[in-house]
């Protein structure tokens, strides 16, 4: 038996902290060209399809969308869909998109644009810093550069979602999506 105070080899000891399997903390890059302002997020998949969501809340209440699906080839775009349905569609996806990957999914207004990419991170674009200081406040971090890339999905090597591809054409049919090419 260990006596108060001691502490076992199993035991947290100080510094020990509970992101020793992950990073410490979700991050972004901040770039700009003078005009354009860009973040480039980067977390878990369930976190970067969360992020997507959240952010979108801070767009204009109507804006333009388009899905692209990796996989079957399908694009769907939308001008002037109301904002709550856009949202109430990326809260239905949120599992399929975090599960799967593939799917490009835009959310953009005449100033800014949030780009969910197929290998699952985000990129928020704005005319304005803004979006940096939303990221910050969301507990992001932001680094200079991106951590190193340890493995990369290939997009030829996407097997069919049948899933994902019935929740897509029904979140078009629902926004109200024209298909694309």
């Amino acid at each position: 038996m260990l006596a108060a105070g001691d502490r076992s080899a199993y035991s947290p000891i100080e510094g020990d902290r509970s992101d020793r399997f992950r990073p410490a903390a979700d991050w972004f890059v901040a770039t700009t060209d003078g005009v354009v302002y860009t973040a480039r997020i980067g977390a878990s998949s369930e976190r970067v399809v969360d992020l997507l969501h959240a952010l979108a809340v801070h767009l204009d209440p109507a804006v333009d969308v388009r899905i692209t699906d990796l996989r079957t080839g399908a694009v769907w775009v939308g001008s002037d869909v109301a904002l709550p349905d856009v949202r109430d569609a990326l809260g239905r996806l949120r599992f399929l998109l975090a599960t799967c990957g593939g799917v490009e999914v835009t959310v953009f207004t005449p100033d800014d644009q949030l780009s969910l990419t197929p290998e699952l991170l985000l990129v928020a674009y704005a005319r304005s810093d803004r979006w940096f200081f939303l990221l910050e406040g969301m507990g992001l971090t932001e680094r200079g550069t991106p951590p190193a890339v340890v493995w990369t999905p290939s997009r030829k090597a996407l097997v069919p979602c049948p899933d994902l591809d019935v929740a897509l054409r029904a979140t078009a049919s629902r926004l109200g999506l024209a298909g694309a090419q």
